[in-house]
């Protein structure tokens, strides 16, 4: 039998929490023995630390009371929506997490708040770093050269990222940073691009495929800078070519 001390420290909690989980009718107090003390068996341990385990969960000490007192599979499908709930805070915190660290490392010093928003939507979307320091890298440039032609170039980035289509190609493309240039999963996702483009263009006209009339010199420096980033992109456009596309910053159907 355990003391109310030796209890407190094999469930890592203080004597206070102890006494304060008797008050809010959680854990049950035993009777007191002939020397007048408390006397703790093993199952105030256990039921203890799921009191604890709980509450550190951020579960109110209302709602583990009544876990507490839940059966089984009731009990199982609260804990199934705390883990659910930890997880979608923990996915949260470590987007915080790199949100402070490309402040630390100035990325909105030399970029505008709304290509920023873009970069970290493309994050949320599960898009490969790579590729989005590929963007990152291309838009310092473009920024810096033409900053009135943000706003009309985000609209378009965004209307983008609203097509399923496009999403599913970055998604691809992120799977295929780490392929050899012969791998087949190169020319499946060339079939796909390529594929994408032409309905892209025969739905709503060659012009929308490439409207963003940035400059050749510019648009040759930021597929170096693409290229420099995402190594497979220059076996891409190749691929691209035989199916009757080129480009990367500016794309052009082949006659």
């Amino acid at each position: 039998m355990l003391t109310i001390s030796e209890l407190a420290s094999y469930a890592g909690v203080t004597v206070r929490a102890v006494r304060h989980y008797h008050a809010k009718g959680l854990l049950p107090e035993p009777e007191r023995d002939h020397s007048g003390y408390r006397r703790y068996d093993g199952g105030a341990v256990v039921e203890l630390i799921r009191i604890r385990t709980l509450a550190e969960a951020g579960v109110p000490l209302a709602r583990v009371r009544e876990l507490l007192r839940a059966g089984e599979e009731e009990f199982a499908a609260a804990i199934a929506d705390i883990d659910r709930r930890l997880r979608a805070e923990i996915r949260e915190r470590q987007r915080h997490r790199e949100r402070i660290a490309r402040l630390a490392a100035g990325e909105l010093l030399v970029l505008p708040p709304e290509v920023v928003a873009y970069l970290d939507r493309l994050r949320e979307l599960g898009v490969d770093e790579r590729i989005v320091q590929a963007e990152r890298e291309g838009w310092i440039p473009l920024a810096a050269h033409s900053p009135g032609r943000v706003p009309e170039w985000m609209a378009r980035k965004r209307e983008q990222l609203g097509d399923p289509r496009f999403v599913d190609f970055l998604l691809t493309l992120s799977q295929a940073l780490d392929r050899a240039d012969d791998d087949p999963l190169l020319a499946g996702l060339a079939d796909r691009l390529a594929a994408y483009l032409t309905r892209l263009a025969d739905e709503r006209g060659e012009d929308y495929v490439d409207d963003t009339g940035i400059e050749l010199p510019l648009a040759a420096l930021m597929d170096t800078l693409a290229f420099a980033t995402v190594p497979p992109a220059r076996r891409l456009i190749e691929l691209l070519r035989q199916r009757g596309w080129t480009g990367w910053t500016r794309l052009e159907r082949l006659r």
